[in-house]
């Protein structure tokens, strides 16, 4: 069956690959970039499949208007991916205001506003899918990239309220947690912070934790398809080679800390361990 999607960030990388998955299979594609002249050869290619779209994600009203005009043009909605973003490299104590807004700008709230205007037209079809594209720095971390995590951690917390939220009504959501590939998000696309001399030991320090060779956009394409042709799609997803092993680490890690602190934890609420009585999951603690 043909889909129709909106691909945000469509000229490179990840969305540019899935825009032409998606066209070369014959569904249709509202593809937006910051500048459709790189959009040109698709368009002759594939004609009236393609509607492309010039969009600053940034910019919550033209998100509303890309979103209607897509629906508009192509008479529905069934794929909507939130592909634009960036990475920024600084450590924390580096990072400008300038820099860490502009970060959640893009990276988070870029997401927010096109997720906003889809929900209405996903809502009235009583179906669709969401894709948030995040990444495995969306649930764990690295230095240097703090405000790029800061942004995807956000995108995850949001978007684990918005499953909740919409499932119920037909709408499927999914988080794509890209680990490492060779895309431009650390080369031309990223921006650096004015990097302080202290910091130089815990640059090179990490350099070993990227060096697993980067995995091939191109790959991505079968995989999305899968994703958005699924039944019943996941929730979450990692795309790449090491990301799970990497995360099971760090939340094995998380879990031992826990558990190692959880007598202070218990002090805390003012209560012995022995008394307290889960109420149920995800809520609060009753004492008996």
């Amino acid at each position: 069956m043909t889909k129709t999607w909106f691909i945000t960030g469509a000229s490179r990388g990840f969305g540019r690959e899935w825009t032409e998955a998606a066209l070369e299979r014959g569904d249709r594609v509202a593809a937006t970039a910051r500048n459709t002249d790189t959009l040109g050869d698709l368009v002759d290619t594939y004609g009236d499949a393609v509607l492309p779209l010039t969009l600053d994600v940034t910019d919550r009203a033209a998100a509303f208007a890309a979103v209607e005009r897509a629906a508009t043009y192509f008479g529905r909605l069934d794929v909507v991916v939130n592909n634009a973003g960036y990475g920024h490299f600084g450590m924390v104590e580096e990072l400008t205001e300038d820099e860490i807004r502009a970060s959640l700008e893009t990276n988070f709230f870029g997401a927010l506003w096109v997720t906003q205007a889809a929900l209405p037209i996903l809502r009235a079809q009583g179906a669709g899918h969401i894709v948030q594209v995040s990444s495995v720095g969306g649930v764990t971390a690295y230095p240097s990239i703090g405000a790029y995590h800061a942004a995807k951690w956000a995108l995850e917390g949001l978007t684990q309220s918005l499953i909740g939220e919409v499932e119920p009504l037909g709408i499927h959501v999914t988080i794509v947690e890209p680990g490492g590939f060779s895309t431009d998000w650390a080369g031309p696309s990223a921006s650096r912070s004015a990097e302080l001399a202290d910091y130089a030991p815990v640059r090179n320090g990490f350099a070993d934790d990227w060096a697993d060779a980067p995995g091939d956009p191109t790959a991505t394409r079968g995989a999305i398809l899968k994703v958005v042709d699924a039944a019943r799609p996941p929730q979450r997803i990692f795309f790449g080679r090491s990301a799970l092993a990497t995360v099971t680490k760090d939340y094995l890690q998380r879990l031992l800390t826990w558990n190692e602190w959880q007598p202070v934890s218990v002090e805390a609420y003012g209560a012995p361990l022995e008394t307290i009585t889960p109420r149920r999951a995800g809520g609060r603690d009753s004492a008996t």
